[in-house]
């Protein structure tokens, strides 16, 4: 993880992104070690206001999206890990990016790798981890609205794409879905909208509200989903777990914002991109948004259904919300010494019931 501080991107002074930051560490530090990364001008607070077994690391950066900013972490069938290290331009540069500079973020996944002392590939294209989300067998969900925006890799063309993320996640099968969770400020973050629970199974984001703009979305989602087949020819079970919301950012929130050049500006009534699929899965624990929403026990039933052996533990997190993503967003995994890739099952997965 990485340490909120900016104070135009996260409101109050970033106090209160910094104890819903705090809450999750602790939430994961039961079911694996965490560090976080924190610059120095704020060492002395993240060290007080973190839980005592949090391994605080110096690391400058310019705001707290690690998911995007970090390595991606591979490993290979002997169990060696290296990571990968994306372009990072604050999704999207100066055409629709979300702030300027960026320059501090671009450096952050070398110097992670250094700290954790592994290999590093530096990729030679723009992307974010928050854009990808694999099952560990070969096949990768993206959306076509991030990774074929133009401000992207705009001299790379779908099928240039896929051979890279084969050639640096090591997948096979792409499935492209088309636009992400509503005025997402990332273009269509995947792991916003979709994401594996396990090969063969998808939880994707949803609505039954025909006349709310992510109706659409997610019904495309999933016609895309049920016509694909993995990278071991699979049909993919698909789990609904309905949006809160919709969720807007309150008056006294965007007054709390300090206004800054180059930042985009957050204003009251601006609608927020709120989905409980944006969740971390840990060793023993699945971590899940939660909003004060009426819908927040169904998102933390439904999850507990799908990850019988792991927690579900709910943290409040609208704090990371007005920042502009959540709990997937902020945090990035290290694979264990010796962790492989996952086998494919030589038998089919039982069906699951859908998640309502």
């Amino acid at each position: 993880m990485l340490w909120p501080e900016r104070p135009d991107v996260w409101r109050g002074g970033a106090k209160p992104a910094q104890a819903a930051f705090a809450a999750i560490a602790a939430a994961i530090l039961t079911s694996e070690p965490v560090t976080v990364g924190v610059s120095a001008a704020q060492y002395a607070n993240a060290t007080e206001r973190l839980p005592r077994d949090v391994r605080v690391v110096e690391i400058s950066a310019n705001d707290a999206w690690v998911r995007d900013t970090g390595p991606t972490i591979v490993c290979d069938a002997r169990g060696r890990r290296r990571g990968v290290d994306w372009i990072f331009n604050a999704w999207g540069g100066f055409d629709g990016g979300t702030y300027f500079p960026w320059d501090l973020d671009d450096q952050v996944a070398g110097k992670i790798l250094r700290i954790e002392g592994l290999d590093r590939y530096r990729a030679p294209f723009v992307l974010e981890g928050g854009s990808i989300h694999v099952d560990g067998q070969g096949t990768c969900l993206v959306t076509e609205e991030c990774l074929l925006n133009p401000n992207r890799n705009p001299r790379l063309s779908r099928a240039q794409i896929e051979a890279l993320l084969g050639e640096y996640l090591g997948v096979r099968t792409v499935i492209w879905l088309g636009r992400g969770v509503v005025l997402d400020e990332t273009s269509g973050h995947v792991d916003n909208l979709a994401c594996f629970a396990r090969p063969g199974e998808v939880v994707l984001t949803w609505t039954d509200d025909r006349r709310d703009p992510q109706y659409a979305i997610s019904r495309d989602a999933e016609q895309r989903l049920r016509a694909a087949r993995d990278a071991h020819g699979r049909r993919l079970t698909v789990h609904k777990l309905h949006q809160p919301g919709p969720l807007y950012l309150r008056e006294e929130e965007a007054a709390s914002l300090d206004a800054r050049p180059g930042t985009r500006p957050r204003r009251g009534g601006d609608r927020l991109a709120a989905s409980y699929v944006n969740f971390y899965v840990g060793n023993r624990s699945v971590v899940v948004p939660q909003f004060g929403d009426p819908r927040d026990a169904a998102a933390r039933r439904g999850l507990a259904r799908l990850f019988p052996t792991r927690r579900v533990v709910g943290v409040d997190s609208r704090e990371v919300l007005l920042g502009g993503g959540n709990i997937h967003c902020i945090t990035q995994q290290v694979p264990r010494v010796g962790a492989r890739p996952r086998r494919p099952s030589t038998t089919p997965a039982r069906p699951r019931k859908a998640l309502s």
